[in-house]
């Protein structure tokens, strides 16, 4: 098997970035949830000393505020880089699937579909091979040339 390395990881645009937002939805709800406990922690810290104990009141918003913007800030690239890179072992085969099929639709003879080990779909691929085979070793038949018996007449 061929080892060459993609120079794009976003092959698929539209599905690997539907999917990055996902995760990214996914990240954002956790830190909200992740906000509204804390203020529920504030509110009962506030609610167990009471104001006159000293528990300031001012600034606990704000700080919960800046630790879910720290939060979400810090998460989110993480988020889209696990994103992309969790995406690439099937979208880069999708892309693959799709560059080769039209090689042979355009009547290339390409050689057989092959995926990077580690890939997704590798069953795919195989199926791919199988059902397009037919296609990429058909050969052109010969141009009508005297046949042997074609002489003797």
């Amino acid at each position: 098997m061929q080892a060459h390395r993609r120079r794009f990881r976003i092959v698929r645009p539209t599905l690997q970035l539907r999917l990055v937002l996902v995760f990214a939805g996914i990240s954002a709800l956790s830190l909200l949830l992740q906000y509204t406990l804390f203020v529920r922690f504030a509110v009962e810290l506030v609610a167990e000393n009471g104001a006159a104990e000293g528990v300031p009141l001012d600034g606990i918003g704000m700080e919960l505020i800046q630790i879910f913007l720290i939060s979400f800030f810090a998460m989110l690239p993480l988020t889209i880089i696990v994103g992309i890179l969790a995406t690439h072992t099937f979208a880069g085969p999708i892309y693959r699937f799709e560059v080769y099929l039209k090689q042979v639709i355009a009547g290339e003879k390409p050689a057989d579909c092959k995926l990077r080990e580690g890939d997704d779909l590798q069953s795919l691929c195989k199926l791919i091979n199988e059902a397009t085979e037919p296609l990429r070793r058909r050969e052109e038949a010969p141009k009508s040339s005297p046949q042997p018996h074609d002489l003797a007449a």
